[in-house]
């Protein structure tokens, strides 16, 4: 059994300049603790997405680290939005992160460990 407030998902991951062909990461954790998606390198690679700049991190041990950031279309819970991705490395967990979240409209039902559509997006008026 999965412990408290641990969620997890199938994450698809799509090449913005070659749309079409879908990747998808089964038991991807959904960590609305991380700002970005972590996806292993060698998929990102596998799918011709390019590393844009290189970014630091603080993972969840207090440890700095650097990786790659690159652009993707993520798919998540029936939707899909464009969006920053990190280049996890071997020793990296894969990741759904809340900006992923965000773009692709959805919240996060801990509970019922689910998706639910978040609604309009508010926005200013005219």
């Amino acid at each position: 059994m999965d412990e408290v407030g641990i969620f997890r998902t199938i994450l698809g991951i799509e090449s913005i300049t070659d749309r079409g062909r879908v990747t998808e990461l089964a038991g991807t954790l959904v960590d609305t603790g991380s700002e970005f998606t972590w996806v292993p390198r060698t998929l990102l690679d596998s799918l011709g997405i390019a590393a844009e700049r290189r970014q630091a991190f603080i993972v969840a041990d207090g440890r700095v680290v650097e990786r790659d950031v690159g652009f993707a279309i993520v798919h998540a819970g029936g939707f899909a939005t464009a969006d920053d991705v990190v280049f996890a490395e071997t020793e990296d967990l894969v990741l759904l992160g809340v900006r992923s979240l965000e773009g692709l409209n959805l919240r996060v039902d801990v509970v019922a460990k689910r998706f639910i559509e978040a609604g309009p997006v508010i926005t200013a008026a005219a």
